[in-house]
């Protein structure tokens, strides 16, 4: 449970956790709880599924304010891991989404992380090859191409704007099928092999657009990814353009030293 002097224990999800709120610092304490309950979220020390209660419930058990309980509390459910539910109260939904920066699918990896990954299909047609997707995937610049894209969400809520190219005729892609499913799964059901990627990550900003599909504020940070994948003979058969929300996504890297 959060302590500050004077403050009670009792049993709730709070209780084991026995971080501490400094009065005397100049962080304000809605900041210092958000803090504790993001890195106790993080690590695991509070679960998916976990009540931290009502808003009235927290701020007795906290020995803080309403006004103070409810700013942090929003900052938490503003970064998609807290969630009110009426007649629940506040409920732990899911960490901040962490990916191994290796060729995989995120439908995969989510599913794996027990992140309920659900995908609405927002384009799936054939289009001229513009220069750029020409050089990607080494077809001449206006021919046809497949241009998919989706919007990827985990418990319900928004986690990336995903844009791939395809070679025409490499993949059929039509009915419900990507709505429950990742597009390198399908892929691999009908025989190709993913080798390897050439891949760039960056950031920047969500713009108006971009941020109401992501559930964001405009001028979000954002992290970009661009992926050209190659099958087991050396073809590009993929080239992705993605957007994902830096408030609940990142990349982890493993760095070695050269012998």
């Amino acid at each position: 449970m959060a302590k500050t002097r004077g403050s009670a224990r009792s049993a709730s999800a709070l209780d084991p956790l026995g971080f501490a709120l400094d009065r005397g610092s100049p962080v304000p304490l809605y900041h210092q709880l958000a803090q504790h309950l993001e890195a106790a979220i993080e690590h695991g020390a509070l679960a998916p599924g976990d009540l931290l209660g009502n808003e009235v419930d927290l701020s007795v058990r906290l020995g803080l304010s309403r006004p103070t309980v409810r700013q942090a509390i929003q900052s938490l459910v503003d970064k998609g891991l807290l969630v009110r539910r009426r007649g629940v109260g506040t409920q732990v939904v899911h960490s901040q989404v962490r990916r191994p920066l290796e060729l995989s699918s995120l439908y995969d990896d989510l599913e794996a992380a027990g992140q309920g990954p659900t995908t609405e299909v927002v384009r799936n047609e054939r289009v001229p090859a513009t220069a750029d997707v020409a050089a990607a995937l080494g077809v001449a610049e206006g021919a046809e191409v497949v241009v998919l894209e989706r919007l990827r969400r985990t418990h319900g809520r928004p986690v990336a704007i995903l844009c791939n190219h395809l070679p025409a005729g490499l993949l059929d892609l039509g009915g419900t099928r990507l709505e429950s499913t990742g597009l390198y799964r399908m892929m691999r059901a009908v025989g190709i092999t993913l080798h390897s990627a050439r891949q760039t990550i960056g950031a920047r900003r969500a713009t108006a657009e971009e941020a109401g599909r992501l559930e964001e504020q405009e001028g979000a940070a954002l992290l970009t990814m661009q992926r050209t994948a190659y099958d087991d003979t050396g073809r590009p058969v993929e080239y992705g353009t993605h957007l994902y929300r830096a408030s609940r996504y990142a990349f982890d890297f493993q760095l070695l030293v050269r012998p």
